[in-house]
This record gives structure tokens, sequence and C-alpha cells, in this order.
């Protein structure tokens, strides 16, 4: 019901004329790799949007729909690190910023900057990634880096060492018409 909330409010904030392209179904995952261990997570679970009139794009997702290989790293990561239960959602609100018409059939180089939430902290970024249009879809990549302390991630002395500082973002996000 709140994936439908949240969706509906996107949808809002766009001018009705626009071309809507959005998904509900989008891939995000993480990889976090030092001498002692490599994780990984994804999140099959991602709702965006893209207003073709404006360059707007939104991405919002629930924290808990990350899935590890190994159930004690997925529970330590939603009760210890992201504290999932009292920051529920990680979202990225901003703007494509080249002139580029993705309603037309074509690979574009792209770069997006806006505001990213997670673990309840806002901050700046710049995205750069690849939208291949085929007119009536999308089909969005990217990758980015994230550095914990910058959203207030604390990580424990006693696992430090099993913790990148940084963390590398990947997304996979195909929309479709609306």
């Amino acid at each position: 019901m709140k994936k439908i909330f949240l969706l509906a409010l996107l949808f809002i904030g766009f001018q009705s004329k626009a071309q809507l392209f959005s998904t509900t179904t989008g891939e995000v995952s993480f990889f976090s790799k030092t001498p002692m261990e490599d994780i990984d997570a994804v999140n099959k679970s991602v709702n965006s949007i893209i207003n073709t009139a404006t360059n707007d794009v939104a991405v919002q997702m629930r924290v808990t729909n990350f899935v590890f290989p190994n159930k004690l790293m997925q529970e330590h990561f939603n009760e210890n690190y992201l504290e999932s239960e009292k920051f529920p959602s990680a979202t990225f609100k901003g703007k494509i910023k080249e002139s580029v018409n993705l309603t037309v059939p074509g690979t574009y180089p792209i770069s997006a900057s806006g505001s990213a939430t997670i673990h309840g902290v806002s901050r700046p970024i710049e995205l750069k990634g690849t939208i291949v249009s085929t007119g009536t879809s999308l089909a969005l990549t990217c990758v980015f880096d994230v550095k914990l302390v910058d959203y207030n991630v604390r990580i424990p002395k006693i696992v430090f060492a099993k913790i990148a500082e940084v963390i590398k973002v990947s997304s996979k996000i195909n929309y479709s018409k609306k």
C-alpha cells in the first residue's frame, strides 16, 4: 500500500502532458569488498519514474527488500547498520542534465544531479549512466560509490575490517511508457 501511495505522489508531482516512463521492478545492488570478506545484496523491487518532458527522475526503494546470500548479514544490515525500522526507504530525486529526447530510440550517456536520501540523511549527488531507449521503453544502467560516513552509517570497530568504507552501487532499471 505504501508503494502505491509513494508512486501516486511521484505521478502527481509530474506534469500531466509529460511522457512518463515508470517501473516497480527496477534492480539496485551493492558490493563491499575487503581483504576479509565480500558482501553483496540485491533489491529487485525498486520504484522509479522518468518524466521525459522535464528530465526529472525519482527512485524509491524499501531498504528491507535487499536480499543477501547470507541471512545473518541481511539481519545485521537491517537492524544494526541501516536501521530499516527507523529509516525504511532510500531515495534519489534529481534531473537528467543532458538535453536528450528519450522518446527517440537510441543509446544516451547521461548524468543526473539531485539528492540521495539513505539512513535518513539527504546529500547532493551526481550520477553517471546510460539510457537505452526503444521509444516506448527505457533501460537505465548506472554505477556509483556511496561513502557510508556521508550517510551516518556507523560500522562497529569489531567488524570494521569486514565492511568497506565505500560501497559500489549498481542499478539496472527497465521502464515502460505510461
